[in-house]
């Protein structure tokens, strides 16, 4: 009877599994092709589900209120995701996230034989907002690269100016010399919104929107203002070049006056009690050992 009951069980899992995989593939085959040439690779963890992902996003983002994805695909731009997914793809990441932590929630209350519809609904709702959390880990992240990245930017195109090159030549120079990063794809979207058409105060501009970080919105306006004016714009870059170091510098004394404090709570809450039970153990054992206590 047991033996029933258990190929009975496999054959209904096996048979919901294969269930899942056919309308999977029916409901992907109506979704139109992806076309990722000019987007970020997806990391691997996003690979293993992004079917999955684009599915809910077809059949269920695209109905969301175009005011709602308008505001999440702004959200995207300044995180630096916009080039990953687009605001449809966002939700299903969402709801993939939600059914991934409200299945591994039943899992664990299967093994540890403990059934209570709570854990589900808190990993349900835990898994729709942890793509949130990372959106904004994302976009911290972002801040303190670009912010870091930046000064050795305008060192190069400093430079480059000074060497007798224009704006968008000392521009190309730089992009061959630095590392790539988040502030590298930025610049190259400037650069090929030139070579579009876009006038190189709009390109920048457009730059300054999507980052909206105050160095990079201060160093474009000085830009824009010394191109309208018709000022040096070698000065201004060096201007600009040696006030972003001196941030940068500032940046780090702060961090490192703020080390002290920021230690203080570890060292009362973890290092001081160990301290004093490693010092005061043979002194109450002593005691204990004489009678004392």
């Amino acid at each position: 009877m047991d033996i029933l009951i258990l190929y009975s069980t496999g054959f209904t899992v096996a048979g919901s599994v294969l269930a899942l995989l056919i309308a999977g593939y029916i409901f992907n085959s109506v979704i139109p092709e992806d076309n990722r040439e000019y987007l970020d690779p997806l990391p691997s963890w996003l690979k293993m589900c992004w079917p999955l992902v684009r599915i809910f996003a077809y059949y269920i983002g695209s109905n969301f209120p175009v005011e709602t994805l308008n505001k999440l695909d702004a959200r995207l731009q300044h995180t630096g995701v916009g080039y990953l997914m687009n605001a449809e793809e966002f939700i299903g990441v969402r709801i993939v996230s939600a059914l991934f932590q409200m299945s591994a929630a039943i899992l664990v209350m299967d093994l540890l034989q403990d059934h209570n519809i709570i854990w589900p609904l808190l990993g349900l709702v835990f898994g729709f907002y942890f793509p949130i959390i990372w959106l904004n880990d994302t976009r911290k992240k972002l801040e303190k690269e670009v912010v870091r990245a930046l000064p050795v930017f305008l060192d190069f195109i400093s430079m480059s100016v000074e060497a007798g090159l224009n704006f968008t030549g000392a521009l190309t120079q730089a992009m061959d010399k630095v590392p790539r990063g988040a502030l590298y794809n930025e610049f190259t979207i400037v650069m090929r919104d030139i070579r579009a058409g876009l006038s190189r105060a709009d390109a920048l501009q457009r730059m300054a929107d999507r980052l909206d970080i105050k160095d990079v919105t201060t160093f474009i306006r000085a830009i824009i203002t010394a191109e309208r004016l018709g000022s040096s714009m070698k000065k201004t870059l060096k201007v600009q070049s040696e006030q972003r170091r001196n941030e940068r510098f500032q940046r780090a004394e702060k961090m490192a006056m703020e080390a002290p404090v920021k230690l203080i709570a570890p060292l009362i809450m973890f290092i001081f009690p160990v301290t004093f039970i490693v010092l005061g153990f043979p002194i109450v054992m002593k005691f204990i050992g004489e009678g004392l206590l």
